[in-house]
């Protein structure tokens, strides 16, 4: 039989209090949170009627628009057929003042006829819906009713990686369930469509169908955010899912309120990343910023002064280390206010002021892609380029003497490149091109191992790519 020495079991026993004592300060207790919070949070169905439903047809909600492994949460009736019938869908929401203004995604009451709201009380209250904004996944309701319970409504500005957060919502129907998790990662781009407005909050909290909607707290009890999408291979909880900025959410409603509609800045860029290869070629000491490969029609950019080939570095006094991080900032601008832009053009910042404009409510028409003819030789690149007529630019919008077509690729460097005959391109570097005696003229002194930024057009989307010749196609 083995004893211990009086002395070391005291020792034992200190070891064993402290191990006990940090495990009980680093774990949360989060009941006293979920009390507060909890009466705040509603349960609501959204039921279409089977003629909405069969106008609407059998894939609505945007599930065309969504990338399979993105997945909005919202629970619908099993087994529906596909016959027309009412349909009812199953989210979450949280009421926002005492006099029954509720907030939840724009996907859970997305036409609907009908919307029910439960209390934890189990009260059942008709509500109305005030407006709803697809872009940013956010709907404002109403219920005809007042001293109801409100969340405290916090700030997301001051998370970071590894906070605890709690979500409170009706997975799978099941409502007022509680998980907790952390923060994964902040500013997130969305997969979704229409979405690049949003900064996402990235937890590893669960969420399933269901939570959508609802509120995600931080630890004082403070709505922070609103959980909106999971990724996932299964349409289950995968330990990576996304909630909506509170400041965005609140930005929406206080527009709703006032005008009926969400107004957002516009820049009227098309921007890309900047890889380690552009950066290099333009001069960059690191890779960063938003590169700008094309404008819309009548952009507030180009009136300002950007052109292709600059790479926004800074909105105001936003910081851009992404070409993600441009949308939001952009969009929750005001129409009509001057901004300065930051940009890095021709190895040196400049300062542009620059007018925001605003995004057109209506989706625009895509320019069509044309298919031209008349060949040119092969050069440096491995490309085979043709000029393109006038009445070809005329119909995809082109200005006089403005690109070229890719009629053929010859060589891996432009298949890495991820180049497409039928691709037009616009610029070589900052060198605009418009015939190809223009094009191979530029990329003549093309040396192997040294990429090429090329600006290039694909459908109604210019983009800049680099390719760079291998040493062993080189001739």
């Amino acid at each position: 039989m083995t004893h211990i020495h009086p002395l070391h079991a005291f020792w034992l026993s200190a070891v064993l209090l402290l191990a006990g004592s940090v495990e009980a300060q680093t774990l949360p207790d989060f009941t006293e949170l979920v009390e507060q919070a909890g009466p705040a949070v509603v349960n609501i169905e959204a039921t279409r009627t089977a003629e909405a439903a069969a106008a609407r047809g059998p894939n609505s909600m945007d599930e065309q628009e969504m990338p399979e492994i993105f997945r909005r949460f919202f629970e619908q009736q099993p087994g529906m057929p596909q016959v027309p019938r009412d349909r009812t869908s199953m989210g979450t929401g949280f009421i926002i003042s005492a006099d029954g203004y509720v907030l939840t995604n724009h996907h859970v009451i997305e036409g609907a006829d009908q919307v029910v709201v439960r209390l934890r009380d189990r009260r059942e209250l008709d509500a109305t819906v005030i407006g709803s904004d697809p872009q940013s996944d956010v709907a404002l309701l109403k219920l005809d009713e007042t001293g109801l319970p409100t969340a405290r409504i916090g700030s997301s500005s001051a998370l970071k990686p590894g906070q605890w957060m709690v979500a409170i919502g009706s997975p799978f129907g099941f409502e007022h369930s509680v998980t907790a998790g952390i923060v994964s990662a902040l500013g997130r781009a969305s997969q979704m469509a229409g979405q690049q407005y949003v900064p996402f909050i990235q937890t590893d909290v669960p969420i399933n169908r269901g939570n959508s909607g609802g509120p995600l707290l931080n630890t004082s009890g403070e709505v922070v955010g609103i959980n909106s999408q999971i990724f996932s291979n299964t349409g289950g909880y995968m330990g990576v899912s996304f909630a909506i900025p509170i400041e965005v959410a609140m930005d929406v409603v206080e527009q709703i309120k006032e005008t009926g509609y969400v107004a957002r800045g516009l820049l009227g860029v098309n921007v890309q990343e900047v890889t380690r290869e552009m950066a290099k070629s333009l001069g960059l000491p690191r890779p960063g910023g938003a590169l700008v490969g094309g404008f819309s029609p009548d952009s507030a950019a180009q009136k300002g002064g950007l052109k292709r080939g600059d790479v926004i570095l800074r909105f105001g006094a936003t910081v851009i280390n992404r070409s993600s991080e441009l949308p939001p900032v952009v969009g929750a601008t005001r129409p009509g206010t001057q901004v300065d832009v930051t940009v890095f053009r021709d190895g040196r910042e400049r300062s542009l002021p620059v007018v925001v404009g605003e995004l057109p409510r209506e989706p625009g028409e895509q320019v069509s892609r044309s298919t031209p003819s008349s060949a040119a030789p092969s050069n440096p690149l491995g490309l085979d380029i043709e000029d393109i007529t006038a009445e070809q630019r005329e119909q995809l919008g082109l200005e006089e003497n403005e690109g070229v077509v890719i009629s053929r690729i010859r060589s891996l460097a432009g298949r890495r490149a991820e180049l497409r005959e039928g691709d037009i391109v616009l610029m070589v570097g900052r060198t605009a091109v418009g015939s190809a005696k223009d094009f191979n003229a530029a990329v003549k002194d093309a040396k192997p191992g040294e990429p090429v930024m090329l600006l290039v057009r694909r459908g109604d989307q210019s983009t800049f790519v680099t390719i760079t010749p291998s040493r062993e196609e080189s001739r």
